[in-house]
């Protein structure tokens, strides 16, 4: 199901100039899914995180013959260079969590975007203070933010304002956005196809002491939970003193939702690739069936 070999091992296998994993085609009988940016907040360039990445969040899914897209990272750049050397048009489906810049960054210089073969349907939720998907995407193209307004993308696209309780059907693809964070209006994704499921879960309250029953509900069966490894430190632990830390309650969300399998996703920034080594050994030690995502990593839930 999921390559499980560490980043360091994977990139010693490529060649220079090469990508360390098979190219993926959206085919209708698969559900596969790659990380192309592993890191929340802010990019983190440098040598050490070249084994895990620095780019924040994206994650590329191809399941039942359809292309979804979770956040526009500056992960979403680099997906979109692999997607035009392809040579084939792109139709994608893109869902953003939230707004936060982390999230929206790769947006503008997603190459597919400015193509007007591509295809984009585009989702989110308003934001805080009621702006649509479109308008948060609009904003940060407009000078002096940026050089080209978002006007000049050639791609046909459709902007889709969503809330948590809808179910959005794409072919035989079930989506259903559920709500993850009040303080941020952060969106989780549960994505059901045939028999699997996937669940994507960042950003949740890294307050809380306790595992929010809305997230047992959202992972609950999932062959696969993404959820936040980002505040995994002394800084966030619970402040009635029991020295819980995110990948703690991911680990009970993932044992009391019987999840199959647990990756940690969206890193601190400030944590190098040894930080991350251990902290992995720290969470297989609980829940074996874990990984820390890594840039390049991929999941296969039918095999």
């Amino acid at each position: 199901m999921v390559n499980t070999a560490s980043p360091s091992d994977v990139r010693l296998q490529a060649g220079a100039g090469e990508s360390p994993q098979r190219q993926l085609t959206p085919v209708d009988q698969s559900f596969t899914l790659r990380f192309w940016g592993v890191r929340g907040n802010v990019p983190a360039p440098g040598p050490d995180t070249v084994r895990y990445g620095g780019n924040t969040a994206c994650v590329e899914v191809l399941v039942g013959g359809q292309r979804l897209i979770f956040d526009g990272g500056t992960g979403l750049r680099m997906l979109g260079h692999h997607l035009t050397g392809q040579g084939q048009p792109v139709k994608a489906h893109l869902f953003f969590t939230h707004t936060h810049w982390d999230r929206i960054q790769g947006f503008p210089f997603f190459a597919p975007a400015f193509d007007p073969s591509t295809s984009l349907d585009i989702y989110g939720a308003p934001a805080l203070n009621g702006a649509s998907i479109k308008q948060c995407l609009m904003d940060q193209m407009l000078r002096p933010n940026f050089f080209k307004p978002l006007q000049t993308m050639a791609a046909t696209m459709a902007f889709h304002n969503i809330a948590a309780g809808d179910t959005l059907a794409l072919g035989d693809v079930v989506v259903e956005p559920w709500s993850l964070n009040r303080k941020t209006s952060a969106l989780g994704y549960r994505v059901s196809w045939q028999d699997q499921v996937l669940v994507y879960a960042t950003d949740t309250d890294p307050t809380q002491a306790r595992v929010d029953p809305n997230l047992l509900l959202l992972a609950d069966g999932a062959d696969v939970l993404i959820l936040d490894g980002t505040y995994a430190d002394a800084a966030y632990s619970d402040p009635e003193g029991n020295g819980l830390t995110p990948w703690q309650l991911g680990i009970e969300v993932a044992e009391a939702s019987q999840v199959k399998h647990l990756v940690l996703f969206h890193h601190n920034p400030c944590h190098s690739d040894d930080q991350l080594d251990q902290m992995e050994h720290q969470v297989q030690a609980r829940f074996a069936n874990t990984n820390l995502a890594w840039e390049g990593m991929t999941v296969d839930l039918t095999a």
